[in-house]
């Protein structure tokens, strides 16, 4: 019997050449020869991958956001009605909408000819009375100040029938316009309609 004191059954290597790069597909090519352009093709992959994860994120943030905020058909029903015949000649009604102190004031003949007089030169957010309100007799905005978002006093300040931020002392006139103090603009003016005389919708 033949006895063998060594493996000589030799298997053939697998040519793998076919899952090489081509830069090291020459056996006789020095590693370092072609180091930068292996780098530069792992570098451009980790790239590409890197782009895509990010934008796939991104995408998933902003749905979650969008589901979890209102959608826009709940913030367009999200309107109020105000009766205006429950508010005297130059008094304020406050109310709540979106979250937010709405002004509804009833102006004076006096006050409406007193706004409307104002050169837009002594204004620092340059506005028209006549661009800031439907109805001459009542001027609508949103009570918050435009400096840091503290609610603003009616009937209170520097200028009669306006409005004044106690928290840094911004006075704003009968038009809801910024005379003097740190805010920047006037109050905002939110997208309302008269349905008729005595009834107002805002929102």
């Amino acid at each position: 019997m033949q006895v063998r004191f060594s493996h000589v059954d030799i298997t053939k290597v697998p040519d793998f050449s076919a899952y090489r790069l081509k830069s090291t597909n020459d056996p006789h090519a020095h590693t370092s020869k072609t180091e930068l352009q292996r780098k530069v093709f792992t570098y451009t992959i980790a790239f590409a991958g890197t782009v895509l994860a990010t934008t796939a994120a991104k995408y998933a943030v902003t749905t979650m956001v969008q589901t979890l905020g209102p959608s826009a058909k709940t913030l367009a029903l999200a309107s109020i009605e105000v009766n205006l015949a429950s508010i005297p000649e130059g008094k304020n009604l406050v109310v709540k909408w979106r979250n937010k102190p709405l002004f509804v004031r009833h102006r004076t003949q006096e006050e409406i000819e007193r706004e409307r007089a104002v050169p837009l030169s002594d204004l620092r957010d340059q506005q028209r009375d006549e661009d800031r309100v439907e109805n001459p007799e009542w001027l609508i905005c949103i009570g918050v100040c435009t400096h840091l978002g503290c609610v603003p006093i009616a009937n209170a300040g520097d200028y009669v029938g306006g409005y004044y931020c106690p928290c840094h002392g911004s006075h704003y006139d009968a038009s809801g316009r910024i005379r003097k103090g740190p805010a920047p603009l006037n109050l905002e003016i939110p997208p309302y309609k008269f349905l008729d005389e005595n009834t107002l919708v805002v929102g």
